[in-house]
């Protein structure tokens, strides 16, 4: 088996077995060779001994906040294999090249929509539970109400009202992309709103954006429903300015469906006399994974005048395996042989350093062990709010 990163010229046949893998219908695909062509991302490709393609994995590069910083991140998508040459390693060799590859590049973290969480495991990622998604009737919202102006924004108009809220609105949570107007106009991208049934609003308060919404329109027979597909606000009138608003939906919609980011939990601050009516759904199908821990521990808020260690496992990125000196503003290896004050997998590394996971749910897992300075450990180591808001 060969692994390798792609030429321009095998693209297009990455592309077809993605097309097959995920069951895609296009009409035309050898309309698609330019387009695939002309992307620009790391694909990878596991090659048999013909030289056919197996197997392919797309890392796309993107800037993901971390503790208010903007750091380099992988997005893996399109980890697809060919059923004839499944269960024979493809993927885990393809990660085996690529994430030192990422690491050499100055990626900080990894992540990815998994098919299956143990898999991804294997190779250092592990589960982020990001999101908690809402269902209710729009009556349960009779107590909210917004006063200010709505303006439903059309295609081809300019996004930066709704930018200029995401920016502010994310720059508080962990694993938020660093969007320009580009990345923000493709999440409110539609053809036709009236047949894609897609819609976005700002909401504006002494003409200045305090929030924004964008939902699409589910007909399921006999009923429908409302999908958030996101919001954001700048203020606590711009998070009431969108319950309001979707309150006015009762006559549309049996049921709204609301994400919210970790950090926000709708139950324990909604005033509504129908609370208990609320189903509350948590999404786990994201994971994150450490290629620099280095990076990483330096990154992270740490409180003044801390100062602990920590010996890192690393089944496959081997500048990992070290252990780390981390003080507030400096973090080095330690070359001496030393028990660490904690002892971690890349895998829990990765959920405790983005705030995935606080020290005491650390510790439960087996591949976590904590030797001294505990206290200082869960004053670095906290729950912190989480925004996940690409697909790729």
């Amino acid at each position: 088996m060969k692994i390798k990163k792609l030429d321009k010229k095998d693209l297009f046949d990455a592309y077809l077995i993605s097309v097959f893998c995920f069951h895609m219908r296009v009409e035309d695909v050898e309309a698609k060779r330019e387009e695939i062509e002309a992307e620009k991302h790391d694909d990878w490709g596991a090659f048999d001994d013909d030289g056919t393609m197996m197997a392919r994995i797309i890392n796309h590069r993107f800037g993901f906040y971390l503790d208010g910083q903007v750091v380099p991140t992988g997005g893996i998508g399109a980890v697809s294999t060919l059923p004839e040459y499944r269960n024979q390693g493809a993927v885990r060799e393809m990660f085996r090249k690529l994430l030192p590859d990422a690491y050499r590049n100055g990626e900080v973290i990894s992540t990815l929509y998994p098919f299956n969480h143990a898999f991804y495991r294997k190779v250092g990622y592990e589960v982020v539970t990001y999101m908690n998604e809402y269902h209710f009737a729009p009556s349960v919202l009779c107590q909210y109400q917004f006063d200010g102006e709505v303006v439903n924004w059309k295609p081809g108009e300019t996004v930066v009202e709704f930018l200029a809220v995401y920016k502010e609105f994310v720059s508080k949570y962990n694993l938020a992309m660093d969007r320009d107007e580009e990345k923000m106009a493709e999440h409110m991208k539609v053809d036709n709103p009236y047949i894609d049934r897609k819609f976005s609003y700002v909401f504006k308060q002494d003409g200045k954006p305090i929030a924004y919404f964008i939902f699409t329109d589910v007909r399921k027979d006999p009923t429908a429903y409302l999908q958030v597909e996101e919001c954001a606000w700048t203020c606590r009138d711009g998070f009431y300015a969108i319950l309001g608003f979707l309150a006015r939906f009762d006559a549309d919609y049996g049921e709204i469906k609301l994400p919210l980011p970790k950090g926000i939990d709708l139950l324990r601050i909604i005033e509504s006399p129908r609370a208990y009516d609320i189903r509350k759904q948590t999404l786990q199908s994201f994971m994150v994974r450490v290629v620099n821990a280095k990076k990483l521990l330096e990154v992270i808020h740490k409180p003044l005048g801390c100062d602990f260690t920590v010996q890192v496992t690393d089944d496959i990125i081997e500048e990992n395996n070290r252990i780390f000196r981390v003080q507030a503003n400096d973090v080095t290896e330690v070359t001496e042989d030393v028990v660490a004050d904690l002892e971690i997998s890349v895998q829990a590394l990765g959920q405790l350093a983005i705030g995935a996971i606080n020290l005491d749910e650390a510790m439960l897992r087996l591949d976590v062990t904590v030797h001294g300075k505990t206290e200082l450990l869960r004053n670095v180591f906290r729950e912190k709010n989480i925004f996940v808001g690409e697909q790729f």
